[in-house]
């Protein structure tokens, strides 16, 4: 998944040494980038969306997407996720937490390129938390997705 290059994720303190809980992170990750990378293909039916997500967390993407999508827009700018806590549950299933901080990411018009400079509130921060479940070809597909928009823990 390239996203365009007016577009940036980082991910800081995503590494735990550990190799299971890393190979958890990353693809937690990897499904975040998936959602951003449908918005910005103007795909709600994106491949990379069914290969990182399922079940509810599918859904509710596909959804979020397509209400983007639909309303002209695309993205702009960087987002940077913090702060990830996770919790091995057993061999396939697994529970990761997170902060975003989209400060400095702005909605761009479809159409016109023009990019919508809002500016940074409490909502601008937002904690997801997440359920991931190894699927047989050993991704750690997220299946459950939650985010709420100006979590203390978040805010910067």
């Amino acid at each position: 998944m390239t996203l365009p290059e007016d577009v940036e994720e980082r991910f800081e303190g995503w590494t735990t040494g550990d190799t299971t809980k890393d190979a958890v992170l990353a693809d937690a990750g990897r499904a975040q980038t998936a959602v951003t990378y449908s918005v910005t293909q103007g795909d709600s039916e994106s491949p990379a969306l069914r290969f990182y997500q399922s079940g509810t967390a599918l859904a509710g993407s596909q959804d979020w997407v397509k209400g983007i999508v639909d309303a002209g827009l695309t993205y702009s700018g960087s987002v940077r996720y913090f702060a990830p806590e996770i919790s091995v549950f057993d061999k396939k299933s697994a529970g990761v937490s997170y902060c975003a901080d989209e400060s400095k990411a702005y909605n761009k018009n479809r159409e016109t390129n023009k990019v919508d400079k809002t500016p940074a509130t409490d909502d601008s921060y937002v904690l997801y938390s997440t359920r991931l479940e190894k699927n047989d070809e050993g991704v750690w597909q997220t299946t459950k997705l939650e985010s709420e928009r100006g979590n203390k823990k978040c805010v910067q």
